[in-house]
């Protein structure tokens, strides 16, 4: 390969980590070629599975200024897997294939520029996509607020009882 070339693909990586909202290293030593295409169809459109170069991308992470987090992952066959949207859904299906695709190991991940180790990517994937979680949310939210209409109710009704139990026994009293 051409020195340009080089300088490109390089270009291109640093961009793709600088612009991804996570990156995933994996190792897919032992996949065949129909395995990596499966695994690309089943990450969706919104992340980008990429064999890479690992001299390559040492250049590139220095660039991208993720060094710290990725370099020492770097070691053997390297894909990653660049993520545009949702960091769990990607993380859940890159456990899944795992799961049933052995070779495939997940070595570690940058997600917002913080390191996380393949357990912590594990326990990202066990949490509920997105959508779920804000849904959880409005409804303790909705929740609350009928508690608060329900509490902001009984005030009034109480005070009309109260009223009216002393009406009554005043009227006991005069009879």
């Amino acid at each position: 390969m051409a020195r340009p070339d080089k300088a490109a693909a390089v270009a291109e990586l640093a961009d793709e980590l600088r612009e991804s909202n996570a990156a995933v290293l994996t190792e897919y030593r032992g996949l065949s070629v129909a395995q990596v295409t499966e695994l690309r169809r089943s990450l969706g459109q919104d992340t980008r599975f990429r064999i890479v170069k690992n001299t390559l991308t040492k250049i590139a992470v220095k660039e991208a200024g993720v060094d710290e987090q990725i370099s020492d992952l770097l070691e053997g066959p390297s894909a990653i897997a660049f993520v545009h949207g949702d960091v769990v859904e990607a993380a859940k299906g890159l456990r899944d294939f795992s799961k049933a695709n052995s070779p495939l190991v997940i070595k570690g991940a940058v997600v917002d520029g913080k390191s996380m180790t393949a357990e912590q990517v594990t326990k990202l994937a066990d949490l509920e996509s997105r959508e779920v979680l804000l849904s959880k949310l409005a409804g303790a939210l909705k929740a609350k607020q009928g508690q608060a209409a329900a509490l902001f109710q009984a005030l009034p009704s109480k005070t009309v009882r109260l009223a009216q139990a002393l009406a009554d026994k005043r009227n006991e009293e005069a009879a």
